[in-house]
């Protein structure tokens, strides 16, 4: 596929993450979410045994441009946050991503899956019902918008 300017997009393969990713992974999410979290924030996460983050990166520098991250306990997990960079969106990455996590997730054990995702955004609940997460509660203001309102999230499930 060609998109910009004539030149192909390279592949993205989806592998665990690194501690070499974790720049980028802050990076996309940055680009991605209103109130996003620091490099910090992230070096702490992905370095807990409980959470497990993928990347889809390509290219002859195997650069992340998207990621996703789920924190295990017991039978259960849930997805923390969920992000593909904005010049690689429409792509079909984080439909590949979410499967590929949710693949590894059942092999481990896992039984039920959950989420949050604030209610305007369309895009993500279409993947998220693509994939049969189902609406098990809504938490009103729950999130933090940059311009001071307050959105509603969806708390969604998948069973395995």
């Amino acid at each position: 596929m060609i998109f910009g300017f004539g030149r192909p997009r390279s592949p993205l393969l989806i592998r665990p993450a690194g501690t070499q990713d974790v720049r980028s992974v802050s990076e996309i999410h940055a680009a991605s979410f209103d109130r996003p979290w620091g490099l910090t924030e992230f070096e702490r996460l992905m370095a807990e045994e409980t959470v497990l983050t993928h990347v889809a990166a390509g290219g002859p520098r195997d650069i992340p441009e998207g990621f996703v991250l789920a924190r295990l306990a017991a039978d259960e997990a849930e997805i923390l946050s969920i992000a593909v960079n904005p010049t690689r969106r429409g792509e079909g990455i984080a439909g590949r991503l979410l499967k590929s996590q949710m693949d590894m997730l059942a092999l481990n054990g896992i039984r039920t899956l959950f989420l949050e995702v604030e209610d305007a955004n369309i895009p993500a609940l279409a993947l998220y019902q693509r994939h049969r997460f189902m609406e098990v509660s809504r938490r009103e203001a729950y999130y933090r918008k940059a311009d001071g309102s307050a959105a509603t999230a969806l708390v969604m499930r998948r069973t395995f």
